[in-house]
């Protein structure tokens, strides 16, 4: 009989080599690392893949001469490449709370957008770093898109993305397709730049015109590189996936209970199901979540999946699952009538929305209604017919209504800053095209479901925290004081509201005040664009703009990976350690951040094609909109009509010079001394809708 090998843990870890470089102060050989960790030859292997890891990860430093050191002490910094249209970048640094380090096109060299770098810190200048990039530790861009040109018999790619400064070299191309000057490609890239070499790709597509949403959806995933379909290993094992015949014995039955789904139309995917129980002193809310933790188990393939995509990304009618549809849309879907693994968090509120007590449970549910946003809505405002349709859970939709409209009111009181940006929906016709592009309703029915999520991820948020168990939060920095005062201007500016009673809620007061104006989008957007990014950290620090002192993402594991994190070390509460410790929480967060970034990178870049696409054939009209930003080259209008965005170049402007006046948010005529500012109404026609170079031009009307 064969022993069974068990996997022994390394004799080291990243915070021991840290502190025998810290303890060296000098940068250190492999040899006196394996001295330092009195460890023997087996273990010399493992080390130096576990060195390399650590080089990739930014922790450690590996200088030419093959020996290792820590960034901090060599005035370098580890983080993510993020470059600018006009050539220069800036360094996003690993740790928290550094600030971005500017680098000039000249100190790029062979790093591109995305990539992950070291960079030496040259100088400070009035507060912004300045540096200089020195090592690449790890590509991020494995595709591009872009045009093909020929030159001088050579076919090269020009990314369509113009903070790639790079021009590649076509090494190879489907010898049985036509390939020429302008078509839009995909390729894999096989060469990075180096020192005098020009990188090299190969095609694996063309694309040729963007006359479609799948022709430009296909686009955006090449140049987002998101994942197509799942490796055949990995549909298998949630194939093989079957729903318990038994309930384990620590599952709290809560099939008795009435709970329903509500969703969008065309949602495929229910991970959240609520119910409402009125009690003598509030009521009793249970937010039910799929339990895709107890089938997706840590190092499964599909688990290793799920992490690497880190989120669903949605398209028009299509979505880019986190993990395999046989999951997604059925054994972790709470679908109406059938029993269904959970994870619930039962929280007990007063009449005014104050939470007194909450318990979480692993469960089982039966959802007795999948319910619509639409249909909530009409019941709630009195249509009889759909009244009757839900008439048994009727009384249950009033509560959820009294409710959240006590959880609204008692986060507003605290600042919570609730954003108003309404979707583009995009109305398809019967073959699949573009109908019309309407700004999405966000209804109170909306507002259900989005107060009782924040409730839960609040709830669980604050009981890991408790609990000292190390978890990944959801955190919103405040905003830069400086991008604060310019709002403050902006607003000067505009014949709004500026009254607040309190400097504590003074934003969540002015996006109050403009509710329902010309200038509601636009404060919202202009405001939204000065806030930070929200991203995940080991680290709670509270959620801006959620005025939340704690806050995770717990309600939905089918499309997020936080989600699932969050799910596992709640279990852990019940009956164990934690799964996880900080420093990996750490890592998943930088990973999980961006992988965030990404998918709503693509989704919106997708969003602005398609509006483009939508107006080709508008060429010529007229429309009437609201100018909703201004910058040096001219400003943008949003339509009023279609929900769809374009430019007015200031060289198109023939009846006089304009001047760009920044601190006053405005252009003014030289001669005739016309002013445009933000929030004014004009009239505009259409003079370009080029979907591939992603350009939209207006000129004004009648100029």
């Amino acid at each position: 009989m064969k022993k069974k090998k068990h996997n022994i843990s390394p004799p080291f870890d990243e915070k021991t080599i840290i502190r025998i470089l810290a303890r060296e102060g000098r940068p250190v050989s492999l040899n006196d690392l394996v001295a330092g960790l009195r460890i023997g030859r087996k273990h010399r292997k493992e080390l130096k893949r576990f060195l390399g890891d650590l080089v990739e990860k930014g922790s450690v430093v590996r200088l030419k001469s093959g020996t290792f050191g820590i960034p901090r002490e060599m005035n370098l910094m580890a983080g993510t490449l993020w470059c600018t249209k006009s050539g220069n970048g800036f360094v996003i640094p690993d740790k928290p709370n550094e600030k971005d380090i500017f680098v000039p096109a000249r100190s790029i060299k062979e790093a591109l957008h995305g990539d992950r770098v070291i960079v030496r810190i040259e100088h400070t200048s009035r507060g912004r770093k300045e540096g200089k990039i020195i090592k690449v530790a790890h590509r991020n861009m494995r595709n591009i898109v872009g045009f093909i040109q020929e030159q001088k018999g050579l076919l090269y790619i020009a990314p369509e993305d113009e903070r790639i400064s790079h021009r590649f070299i076509v090494s190879s191309y489907p010898k049985n397709k036509k390939i020429g000057d302008g078509d839009i490609a995909a390729a894999k890239i096989t060469k990075f730049p180096e020192e005098w070499k020009s990188p090299e790709c190969a095609v694996v597509k063309i694309l040729k015109g963007l006359d479609s949403i799948p022709a430009i959806a296909q686009f955006v995933e090449y140049k987002y590189n998101l994942p197509l379909r799942f490796r055949q290993k990995t549909e298998s094992e949630a194939k093989s996936l079957r729903l318990d015949d038994e309930i384990e014995q620590d599952r709290t039955d809560l099939r008795m209970l009435r709970h329903v789904t509500i969703d969008g139309e065309y949602a495929k995917d229910f991970d959240d199901a609520v119910s409402i129980a009125r009690t003598k002193g509030g009521y009793t809310l249970y937010v039910s979540i799929a339990d895709v933790s107890h089938y997706v188990l840590p190092s499964s393939g599909i688990d290793r999946e799920a992490y690497e995509r880190g989120t669903s990304v949605y398209f028009p009618g299509k979505v880019l699952p986190m993990i395999p549809k046989a999951l997604s849309n059925v054994l972790c879907s709470l679908n109406p009538d059938e029993d269904r693994l959970t994870m619930t968090a039962a929280m007990h509120f007063t009449k005014d929305g104050d939470l007194t007590r909450s318990t979480f449970h692993k469960s089982i549910i039966r959802s007795m209604r999948r319910l619509t946003y639409n249909q909530v809505e009409e019941a709630l405002n009195g249509d009889s017919k759909t009244r009757a349709q839900l008439a048994d859970i009727m009384p249950d939709l009033e509560h959820m209504r009294e409710l959240a409209f006590a959880l609204k009111e008692r986060r507003a009181r605290r600042g919570t800053l609730d954003f108003d940006l309404p979707e583009p929906e995009v109305v398809l016709d019967i073959e699949g095209g573009i109908k019309d592009i309407l700004r999405s309703q966000r209804l109170f029915s909306h507002q259900i479901i989005e107060e009782f999520m924040i409730a839960a991820n609040e709830a669980v948020a604050r009981h890991l925290f408790q609990k000292n168990l190390p978890a990944i939060y959801r955190i919103h920095e405040p905003p830069d004081k400086e991008k604060l005062r310019d709002f403050e201007k902006l607003l000067y500016t505009l014949p709004v509201n500026r009254q607040c009673k309190d400097r504590r809620t003074f934003l969540a007061q002015i996006l109050e005040n403009v509710h329902g104006t010309d200038y509601e989008f636009f404060i919202n957007r202009v405001l939204l664009r000065s806030m930070k990014q929200a991203q995940y950290s080991p680290v709670n620090k509270g959620h801006y703009g959620l005025a939340s002192d704690c806050y995770l993402h717990f309600t939905s594991p089918i499309r997020r990976y936080p989600d699932l994190v969050c799910h596992r070390i709640l279990k852990s509460t019940f009956h164990g350690h934690s799964p996880y410790s900080e420093e990996q929480l750490g890592e998943m967060a930088i990973h999980l951040s961006g992988r965030e970034r990404v998918a709503m990178d693509a989704e919106r870049e997708l969003e602005d094609r398609i509006r483009i696409l939508f107006m080709k054939d508008k060429l010529g009209e007229a429309y009437e909109g609201i100018i909703s930003h201004i910058t040096s080259f001219g400003f943008f209008v949003e339509l009023l009509d279609i929900f769809v965005e374009g430019v007015v170049l200031l060289s198109d402007l023939r009846s006089d010079y304009f001047i760009f006046q920044e601190e006053k948010f405005r252009l003014i005529g030289r001669r005739t001394k016309k002013i445009f500012r933000i929030g004014d109404r004009v009239k505009i026609r259409v003079v370009l809708a080029d979907v591939e170079r992603k350009r939209l031009h207006f000129e004004l009307a009648g100029d």
